[in-house]
């Protein structure tokens, strides 16, 4: 490969922030200025905070969850659920 040509890839922890699960894995997101946190392995990785990954996502869960932000979810329902009589 050419050098000076890709991006660095180094290891960096992803923290989901909705269900407090971290993961290792590599990256080549700039990680300048970010905050670091120990790993089980004793090193410092750059944490990289993401609202949902694996662990939270529907799809990978196989559970259904609303994240409800200003009001949307009741707005929705208000709007288009029928009115009784």
């Amino acid at each position: 490969m050419k050098s000076g040509t890709h991006p660095e890839y180094k290891p960096v922890i992803f923290h989901d922030t909705s269900v407090n699960h971290s993961f290792l894995t590599r990256s080549s997101i700039d990680t300048k200025g970010r905050e670091t946190m120990k790993w089980t392995d004793g090193k410092e990785y750059p944490v990289i905070k993401v609202e949902v990954s694996s662990e939270s996502h529907s799809y990978y869960t196989g559970k259904q969850k609303i994240v409800d932000t200003a009001g949307r979810v009741e707005k929705f329902k208000r709007r288009y659920t029928k009115k009784s009589k």
